[in-house]
C-alpha cells in the first residue's frame, strides 16, 4: 500500500515564483561593491550591462538596481547563502569601502544582518530544511505593515491573486504569510511603531492565473500600469470585504509565458577566484550543494 501523503502541502497557489525585488541605487560603483564583492553574489552578465541599472543575480531570483535616489524596502529580505564564513570575511574585508554610509552587519544565532550602505536591510541564513529546496536565492520578503491589517492583506491574496496565505503569530505580532513560490514567502508582519511612506520601489512576481488576476484587479480599480501582453502592474493593497486601503507596494506581475521566466542565471562560487581556480571547478555556478572548496 502507498503511503499516505499530505498533497495538500505541495500546493503554491498562483504566484509560482517570487523573480526580483527593485530598489533605486544612487551610486552604481559602490552598489556592485556591496552585492558582488561584499555579499558575493553575481552581476547579471547578459543584461543590464551599463550604468544605469545592473541586475544581481542570487539563485534563480535578482536585485535590479537602477541608479537614482536611494529607495528602500520596509522589512528586510531574507536570503540563503551557503558559507556564512566566507560571507563574514568578505563583509570585513569591504567594510572600509562603505565608510560614512548605513552600511553595517553583525552575526547573529541563525543568521548574519546586514545594512546596506543605503539602508536597505537583509538576513542571510545558510542552507537547512527550514528553507529547503533553496541553496541559493531569496527565500522571503518582510514587511512592516501597520498594525491590524495583516488579516486583510491575506484574505487580498488568497482572493485577488489566488495565492496560498495563512496568518501566524510570531513574537507577539500578527504576521500575514504568502507563499511565493517554492520554498519563497511575503510575509508582512504588523508593526506597532510608524511605518514608513512608501518611496516607489516594487516587487516582481510569476503567476499562474494570470488573466483571472488581471480581471479581478481591474474590477476593483487596482491596475496602475499595462506594460506588455504578458506584464501589469498594481500599487494598492485593499480588503476585498470593504476596500479599505491596507498597504502600498508596487507589484509587477508576470505571466508564465513571460520571454524570462525559467531563464537561466548565472551565479559564481565567490570562494573560487583567481588564486583558488583549478581546472574542472565549475566556477560560474553555485546553485546547489555540494559547495565545491578550492584546495
Amino acid at each position: 500500500m502507498n503511503p499516505a501523503f499530505d498533497r495538500s502541502a505541495e500546493n503554491l497557489g498562483s504566484i509560482v515564483r517570487f523573480g526580483h525585488m527593485n530598489v533605486n541605487v544612487p551610486n552604481p560603483f559602490m552598489a556592485q561593491t556591496f552585492y558582488v564583492c561584499a555579499l558575493g553574489l553575481t552581476r547579471d552578465p547578459y543584461a543590464q550591462t551599463g550604468i544605469d541599472n545592473m541586475w544581481i543575480n542570487v539563485g534563480q531570483s535578482q536585485f535590479h538596481l537602477p541608479t537614482g535616489d536611494a529607495t528602500r524596502l520596509r522589512g528586510h529580505t531574507g536570503i540563503v547563502m551557503p558559507d556564512r564564513a566566507g560571507l563574514l570575511k568578505r563583509l570585513e574585508q569591504y567594510a572600509g569601502q562603505f565608510a560614512g554610509t548605513q552600511f553595517d552587519f553583525k552575526a547573529e544565532g541563525d543568521h548574519v544582518a546586514i545594512r546596506c550602505p543605503w539602508g536597505n536591510r537583509f538576513r542571510v541564513y545558510e542552507p537547512s530544511p527550514r528553507f529547503a529546496p533553496i541553496w541559493l536565492g531569496i527565500a522571503y520578503l518582510e514587511f512592516e505593515v501597520p498594525h491590524g491589517v495583516a488579516a486583510g492583506i491575506a484574505r487580498f491574496y488568497e482572493r485577488m491573486l489566488f495565492a496560498q496565505a495563512t496568518l501566524a503569530d510570531e513574537g507577539g505580532a500578527r504576521v500575514a504569510v504568502v507563499q511565493a513560490g517554492q520554498g519563497q514567502q511575503m510575509r508582512f508582519r504588523e508593526s506597532a511603531g510608524e511605518v514608513p511612506a512608501y518611496d516607489g520601489h516594487h516587487i516582481q512576481v510569476y503567476v499562474s492565473r494570470f488573466g483571472e488576476t488581471h480581471a479581478l484587479l481591474e474590477k476593483a480599480g487596482l491596475i496602475s500600469q499595462e506594460n506588455t501582453r504578458f506584464l501589469y502592474r498594481f500599487v494598492k493593497i485593499t480588503d476585498p470585504d470593504d476596500g479599505r486601503l491596507l498597504y502600498e507596494i508596487e507589484h509587477e506581475v508576470r505571466s508564465m509565458t513571460h520571454p524570462l521566466f525559467l531563464r537561466p542565471q548565472v551565479n559564481r562560487n565567490p570562494a573560487v577566484g583567481q588564486r583558488e581556480y583549478q581546472l574542472g571547478i565549475p566556477d560560474d555556478q553555485w546553485n546547489g550543494p555540494p559547495l565545491l572548496q578550492p584546495k
